[in-house]
């Protein structure tokens, strides 16, 4: 019987509570998915999910019972979140399938541990935890997998799909995750074949999963298999030929300047230097309109040879300008740039139309014409201080006079 090595999070109190709360009177309740996934592999455990038998007004009963807070998060579908010693926890009855149409499902409650396992997509997510004892629950062959680091679909790899049609793009971010090797060649040909079922979804629910691919410290080779499989053909049509040397300079210059990992600034390393292009994929993604500005600023500025650093910065932002640069530099210059813009901030032109009219330019176009010569002298010279402005200003009238 293989158990779970021991970890901080077994101990916290809030868990303790929890535990106690569901298994007295006969009550059960196991740690199940990702936190058990996840301390097997040795690694940091964030979300603690647990699975019970107790219907849901039962669990809410006996955690109000025993002074725990309870959030309906989604009661329909028989989960709660319960919050205990400042943890918070997501308990989910065990359930069925009733019926899918691959976005949605209907369920209904089960009591056998198994039939849920069985609704769960990869078989290393399927493993299921005693709180007590940290006996292991297997029924599909999860540790197997992630001992030879192989992402399979519970069952028939199609009919897991056709469920929800999302766990195509799941089944390669948990690839590039936790797999090692070759792919699973049954669950790698049903997601290909599968590919063109993403259309059905919406397109927020692709948006967060391609953004949690390309967050991953190293996307590149998961990237390039899901381009040689059509992914994007579907996804992402928009994807630049020259995706893959792009990348490679952008991840390069990621570890030279030791900046962390971001998924939109890899998102543009596979995209076009065409603003239009970029600003239509993050239109259809649904992404948020200062993410939509972002991605058409990388794509305007790093296909032209970035100007110096601070004016980049000046018209479109620190943190696009650093991106500009870590996506179309050279690690020498991207270095450069990101020490330039080191606890920098952009400054504001110490000039106002009040001030060129108080030297006796009369109010109107001729006002604005000034501001904006002034102002592009002033970032041409690294944003002088104000006593250079007003040389600048008196150079600039007195051009307008003569």
């Amino acid at each position: 019987m293989t158990r779970l090595p021991h970890a901080e999070w077994l101990d916290r109190p809030g868990l303790h509570r929890i535990v106690a709360a569901l298994t007295a009177d006969g009550g059960a309740v196991r740690i199940v998915g990702g936190a058990v996934r996840d301390t097997l592999l040795a690694l940091p455990v964030t979300d603690i999910d647990l699975a019970t038998p107790l219907r849901p007004e039962e669990v809410s009963r006996r955690l109000e019972a025993a002074g725990i807070k309870v959030i309906p998060t989604g009661i329909a579908h028989g989960t709660v979140t319960a919050i205990a010693s400042g943890d918070h926890h997501e308990i989910t009855t065990l359930r069925r399938d009733v019926e899918t149409d691959g976005r949605r499902a209907t369920v209904a409650f089960a009591d056998d541990w198994r039939e849920d396992a069985a609704r769960r997509d990869f078989t290393i997510n399927a493993l299921y935890a005693d709180p007590g004892t940290r006996a292991v629950d297997d029924w599909f062959g999860g540790l197997a997998d992630l001992e030879a680091g192989r992402i399979r679909f519970i069952g028939d790899a199609a009919t897991r799909i056709a469920e929800d049609h999302l766990r195509i793009l799941r089944f390669y971010r948990f690839a590039a995750r936790f797999g090692r090797g070759e792919l699973d060649p049954d669950s790698h040909a049903a997601v290909i074949a599968a590919r063109q079922s993403l259309k059905s979804l919406s397109r927020e629910r692709i948006a967060d999963e391609l953004i949690k691919i390309l967050a991953l410290p190293d996307p590149r080779a998961i990237v390039a298999q899901m381009a040689g499989d059509g992914i994007f053909g579907v996804l992402l049509p928009e994807l630049d030929p020259a995706f893959l040397p792009a990348l490679d300079r952008l991840r390069a210059n990621e570890d030279t300047t030791d900046t962390p990992p971001a998924a939109l600034r890899r998102l543009s390393a596979l995209l076009p230097a065409d603003p239009a292009a970029a600003e239509q994929v993050a239109s259809r993604l649904r992404l948020s309109t200062r993410q939509r500005k972002y991605l058409g600023a990388l794509a305007a500025h790093r296909g032209d040879g970035p100007r110096p650093a601070r004016q980049l910065a000046h018209a479109i932002g620190i943190d696009a300008a650093r991106d500009v640069y870590l996506l179309a530099g050279d690690g020498a210059t991207a270095t450069a740039a990101l020490q330039a813009l080191a606890g920098w901030e952009v400054p504001v032109l110490p000039l106002k139309g009040g001030d060129i009219v108080a030297r006796g330019v009369a109010v109107g176009p001729e006002v604005a014409r000034l501001l904006k010569a002034v102002e592009a002298a002033w970032v041409a010279e690294d944003f002088p201080g104000a006593s250079r402005v007003a040389d600048l200003v008196d150079q600039k009238i007195g051009r307008t006079s003569d």
